[in-house]
């Protein structure tokens, strides 16, 4: 009776006796979920990587506006003195990285790692590294959470250290 038992309840757990429903229409299969999240993921990393080659890109000739392009209007950023927003991100670049309208240091990002999150966000890990102008070559890492728009992805939270 006992080994009767056991095998009858997660049966009808199983079978939805447990009182909770899945609305089947919103809500996938844990296994299926990732899977379309690994796709997803997989599908979009070239065009994910090559928005931070662009800013790249952009950065390297003296093009501010358009680096800052590849940020979400709501982007935040963890900065030494707490959260910063897109405005504020703007400003640190200009007066740290940006001498009379050019970059003071070559930007370039390698390393990249892509974490699906939910739906159409992605976290995105990799290391930075400034060099050039007979300036020492500072190096790092970062984390950016991202996330594809009708205008193709966009970085909303930046983590450089």
């Amino acid at each position: 009776m006992k080994n009767f038992l056991l095998f009858l309840f997660p049966a009808l757990l199983a079978a939805g006796c447990g009182g909770s429903t899945v609305d089947t229409v919103h809500e996938l299969p844990d296994s299926v979920a990732k899977a379309n999240r690994k796709v997803m993921a997989a599908a979009d990393s070239s065009a994910l990587t090559g928005v931070l080659r662009k800013s790249a890109d952009d950065w390297n000739n003296g093009d501010l506006a358009g680096f800052m392009n590849s940020y979400d209007d709501n982007a935040t950023m963890m900065s030494h003195h707490g959260l910063i927003g897109k405005d504020s991100m703007m400003i640190h670049y200009r007066q740290t990285y940006f001498k009379e309208g050019a970059a003071r240091q070559q930007l370039s990002f390698d390393q990249f790692k892509i974490t699906p999150l939910a739906g159409y966000y992605v976290l995105l890990t990799g290391r930075f590294t400034l060099a050039g102008n007979h300036l020492p070559t500072l190096s790092g890492w970062f984390s950016l959470v991202c996330v594809h728009t009708g205008t193709g992805w966009k970085i909303l939270h930046d983590h450089t250290s």
